[in-house]
């Protein structure tokens, strides 16, 4: 590996922290989603910033360390927005997630610490073609998606979602299933999907694995490479899937496609809510009606209470011990599988 730079988790679907590349800057007008450029850190941010790696670690950095990263935006409602098409002729862009996602911040929360800000170095080559995230992606047959489905829908990001899938996956792999986790839209994160694996997914995939840096993305396009993921998804030998949609189907995500492509296939509906009263805008949004409400909103009593007077749902604060029997009760007759955890000899 070529310890000049840093790999972000962008270029796990590659080739580039093996074999040689050139680095030459580009005009604007040539640049396009998912290219793969250079950018030298102007700006750390503050001490507790990191890069997510190749391998999913997180590591620390410095003023002028040269990271590898790809252009994308984000829309987190949150936490912080921006575009690599925001650039100006100063290539004064950030790190808009810390797994290398590129782009220049348009907005951000004012508790979010200042991102790290990075100016652009040039375009990664090879034979004096760009480097984009989709030259790394093989194309595979089409295969119709029937594996059933565990959805988990936010009402925003940092909902939950990710901590009560990582619930799920554990009940599913003591009652001994074999499960595929997958994460279908958002912005690229690779830690969320290695700490479902962590806890028993045989198989994980997310939309990196179909060269896009974050799921914001022209819709009719998206969908064809939703359509590819989900033949993927599909070749692996699982029982069932737990797939997850980040940030909320409300936002520029396309989580609305994501839902739409999935819906045959959901035997289980979890809405992950920060909110109560976001589980009613979701669920009116959607038309839909989640089998358990879970989430932050759901860490007091109160919260949940009001969750079941104000939507007439079940809400359960999935990390609680005590809502383990309760929920395996509700998969099992949702996927129509005993889930009583098997035994060790």
């Amino acid at each position: 590996m070529n310890s000049e730079y840093i790999f972000s988790s962008m270029l796990r679907i590659g080739d580039l922290h093996k074999n040689p590349f050139e680095v030459k800057k580009l005009e604007k007008f040539k640049w396009k989603t998912g290219d793969y450029v250079v950018g030298q850190i102007t700006k750390t941010g503050n001490d507790q910033m990191q890069i997510e790696m190749i391998n999913g670690r997180m590591r620390s950095f410095m003023k002028e360390d040269l990271v590898i990263g790809a252009l994308g935006e984000r829309y987190a409602t949150l936490e912080a927005t921006g575009s690599w098409r925001e650039a100006e002729d100063d290539g004064i862009m950030h790190l808009l997630t810390g797994g290398g996602l590129i782009g220049k911040c348009t907005s951000k929360s004012i508790r979010l610490p200042d991102l790290v800000e990075i100016e652009y170095a040039g375009h990664i080559m090879r034979d004096e073609n760009i480097c984009n995230m989709e030259d790394f992606v093989e194309p595979v047959p089409y295969r119709k998606f029937d594996i059933p489905v565990i959805l988990l829908v936010g009402t925003s990001m940092s909902a939950g979602k990710t901590t009560v899938a990582r619930i799920i996956v554990n009940q599913l792999k003591r009652a001994g299933l074999k499960i595929v986790a997958g994460k279908l839209t958002g912005a690229s994160r690779y830690r969320d999907i290695l700490s479902l694996k962590d806890v028993g997914a045989n198989h994980i995939f997310d939309f990196v694995d179909i060269g896009l840096p974050s799921s914001i993305f022209p819709r009719e396009k998206f969908r064809k490479k939703l359509v590819q993921l989900l033949s993927r998804i599909q070749g692996v030998d699982a029982d069932v899937a737990v797939i997850e949609l980040g940030a909320s189907p409300l936002e520029p995500y396309n989580g609305d496609i994501a839902f739409e492509e999935l819906k045959d296939s959901v035997k289980c509906n979890i809405l992950c809510a920060s909110d109560p009263y976001a589980v009613y805008g979701v669920m009116k949004s959607f038309k839909m009606v989640p089998d358990i409400v879970s989430g932050i909103a759901t860490n007091t009593y109160a919260g949940a209470e009001l969750i079941e007077k104000l939507c007439g749902v079940r809400a359960l604060n999935l990390i609680e011990p005590e809502t383990a029997e309760e929920l395996r009760k509700i998969l099992s007759k949702k996927l129509q599988i005993n889930l009583e955890p098997h035994l060790l000899n």
